[in-house]
């Protein structure tokens, strides 16, 4: 429920004048002509009745948004497989005045792919009586198919005026701007330290603990493909995060032993949606069944088995859950700095001393990211501005700054803190325009691995297209500080990475599919020099080299080749379509294959080159270790203990994913084309602020 009577009327301006207004079959009713109050809406959203059908199953998954002036104030839960839903959802909206009406509109959803339109509705609020429930019945309607019948939704509204309270915040006259009604806009006129956030608002952006959660394993899953099998896959949404599993070939019993993380907003906790599918090149995938965990029965501090039983289908999901506190994460003016209170900062500096190893191994380190202002951005808009914001990412913790409207060179001031669960982590800062009708565009993007920051230093980073290869228009200026635990960090270089929610679908790209080859062969190049040079010490053609190898290279000369030869031909017969799509998934593999081959190559060898100095001291300190301990320690005793964690590792830890800790750390060195992507571009020396001024003044 959107709890949005918690803030009070903070953007109240007084009365101006009231008219009366006469209603079919009412009283009359008060209703300000110049909207010069604000007012309580208070919805409850009842039901739908004879939705329309979106799904191939000839039903809908359908959730309904409330949007006042193009904003979008309120967005319902999902109810699955329903043409006549029941929400029975109550949301508390404030509207500044009542020229604009409340539109209501319906989707239905869909996974990974764009929802599909159900229609929509509007409610005049200035026809509603004031302090007085009314029964609403909203009949839905596709603009460009008005005659199509698509269905109803039952609403109830009651309109209160907010003259009465006063301000629980001062508003300058600079800051009353745009959208009241906004979410992200009135989430960010609030925030500062000095001034109490509501609780929606901190909602809206902060989160209030971490919900961990390990997807064990299928059983007894229900056979989709006609050679008796399937190929599942899981999806989880919390809210409107999402998670999507790896797909397991051919299998009703898959062995999945993936982690992740979802942000718990709400106190009381929320409901993941937990759906099962199976994976068909060409089609639409299979549902399997769905499940649902209702975090608010959870105990905190605790890690939960679930083995649940899956609705509308066949088999069980078995999961592990654990509810923790989450750490600090904040947002603040420019004015309130975490780090220049020397207070805090001291406590922050011993947070993260070496004298606490290993107290939270997985709060690995602090970062401060303080968005200033970008200049010469891209003009977005017909009227040659643009109404930009910022979006702040490390991993899946992504926090905004407010839309500052008209403006090529907006100044945002905001200090963001984030917890560092890998030192590895890029921080990606995005500017987008905000449009009131449409997803915000694109207007530029910058990546920088946190271990390449300098602390303190106010930078102009130059904003770079969607893929980062290149440069687009304008520079945005940031000031940020890293605090790390050195050898915190390095232990979690040893460990998975972190996975994001949703990543976008590969798809085939003749440029990437080639770009992928010339990477290849690349790194087949250097093997085939290394061949060369491995045939010169056999041919003799220096002896002082061809002795020293001969001693060397007698252990070096067995390795293991693994085929996976895999059965794609299916008895039943393809459309035409139907195999385009098989060939172009087929192409897409093929394309992912040579970019992991490539990148697993590129990796090895900036490793050695000291892309990442971190990571190459790394392997240097390990090394040593390994030469000390074979020294210290017989090799078979070394090959013993590790024989015997190996075998009882299941015993000990039945649950724990597997990991190979070299290729986790190989996973942290970046590749050729994200050293390309995180390289700083040199900004244009007319954007300094500094020469503008001497300009100015010549």
């Amino acid at each position: 429920m959107l709890d949005s009577c918690k803030l009070k009327s903070a953007c109240n301006l007084p009365f101006i004048c009231n008219k009366k207004i006469n209603t079919a079959g009412t009283s009359n009713a008060e209703v300000p002509l110049a909207d010069p109050g604000m007012y309580q809406l208070d919805i409850t959203l009842r039901r739908g009745q004879s939705l329309a059908a979106r799904d191939r199953g000839g039903t809908s998954d359908p959730y309904v948004k409330f949007k006042i002036g193009g904003k979008e104030v309120f967005r319902s839960k999902i109810i699955h497989k329903n043409l006549n839903p029941v929400w029975e959802e109550k949301a508390c909206i404030l509207v500044d005045h009542l020229r604009e009406p409340l539109y209501i509109k319906v989707f239905d959803y869909d996974f990974g792919l764009q929802d599909d339109f159900m229609g929509s509705a509007f409610l005049d609020l200035t026809q509603l009586e004031l302090n007085r429930p009314t029964d609403v019945t909203l009949t839905l309607k596709d603009p460009h198919y008005p005659d199509h019948d698509l269905g109803i939704i039952l609403l109830s509204v009651i309109l209160t005026p907010k003259e009465g309270e006063s301000r629980d915040v001062e508003l300058s006259e600079n800051e009353v701007v745009g959208s009241y009604f906004s979410v992200k806009s009135l989430f960010w006129r609030f925030q500062t330290q000095s001034l109490r956030l509501s609780d929606l608002h901190r909602k809206s952006h902060l989160w209030r603990g971490i919900v961990s959660i390990t997807l064990i394993e299928g059983r007894d899953l229900k056979a989709m493909d006609s050679n008796g099998l399937s190929d599942p896959y899981v999806k989880f949404r919390l809210g409107h995060q999402k998670y999507k599993s790896k797909i397991m070939p051919k299998t009703l019993n898959p062995q999945w032993r993936e982690q992740f993380d979802f942000h718990l907003y709400e106190e009381r906790g929320g409901i993941i949606d937990i759906t099962a599918w199976d994976k068909d090149a060409g089609k639409r995938d299979d549902f399997i069944g769905r499940c649902q965990v209702d975090l608010s029965a959870l105990s905190r501090e605790q890690t939960h088995k679930l083995e649940l039983q899956l609705e509308e289908g066949e088999g069980h999901l078995v999961l592990l859950v654990t509810l923790t506190a989450s750490a600090t994460v904040s947002i603040s003016d420019l004015s309130v700095n975490s780090l220049e209170d020397q207070k805090e900062r001291e406590e922050i500096l011993k947070r993260y001393s070496p004298l606490r190893i290993f107290h939270n191994l997985k709060d690995v380190g602090f970062l401060q990211v303080k968005v200033i202002r970008a200049e010469g951005l891209m003009a977005a808009d017909v009227t040659g501005k643009s109404d930009p914001f910022c979006v702040v990412e490390l991993n899946n913790d992504r926090l905004l700054t407010h839309t500052v409207y008209k403006n090529l060179n907006p100044e945002w001031n905001k200090v963001f803190t984030f917890n560092i669960k890998d030192i590895h982590s890029v921080l990606e800062v995005t500017v987008y325009d905000e449009d009131r009708d449409r997803s915000a565009d694109f207007l530029g993007k910058v990546a920088i691995p946190l271990l390449s920051i300098q602390n303190g230093e106010q930078k102009a980073y130059v904003l770079k297209n969607k893929q980062l290869t290149g440069p687009t228009k304008g520079v945005i200026y940031l000031e940020i500080d890293v605090i790390f635990n050195a050898v915190k960090a390095s232990l979690r270089t040893l460990i998975p990475k972190e996975q994001k929610y949703i990543e976008e679908e590969n798809r085939l790209s003749k440029q990437l599919l080639l770009r992928n080859f010339i990477r290849m062969k690349r790194c087949v190049m250097v093997l085939v020099n290394a061949a060369y040079y491995v045939n010169s010490c056999f041919d003799w053609d220096s002896p002082p080299r061809s002795l020293a190898a001969f001693v060397v290279v007698e252990d070096m000369l067995e390795d293991e080749e693994e085929e996976d030869d895999k059965d794609d031909k299916d008895s039943e017969k393809k459309g035409f379509i139907n195999k385009i799509y098989a060939i172009q998934e087929v192409c897409v593999s093929v394309q992912n294959i040579l970019d992991e081959v490539a990148s697993f190559g590129e990796r090895i060898k900036n490793t050695f080159n000291w892309t990442v100095p971190f990571l190459s001291w790394l392997a240097i300190v390990a090394l040593c270790v390994f030469t000390v301990i074979l020294y210290c320690i017989p090799l078979r005793y070394i090959v013993l203990v590790w024989g015997i964690n190996k075998f009882t590792k299941k015993l000990r830890s039945p649950y724990a994913i597997d990991n190979n800790e070299l290729l986790d750390f190989l996973s942290r060195v970046p590749s050729d084309v994200q050293v390309v992507q995180y390289q700083e571009l040199k900004p244009d020396p007319s954007h300094s602020p500094y020469k503008r001024k001497k300009n100015n003044l010549g």
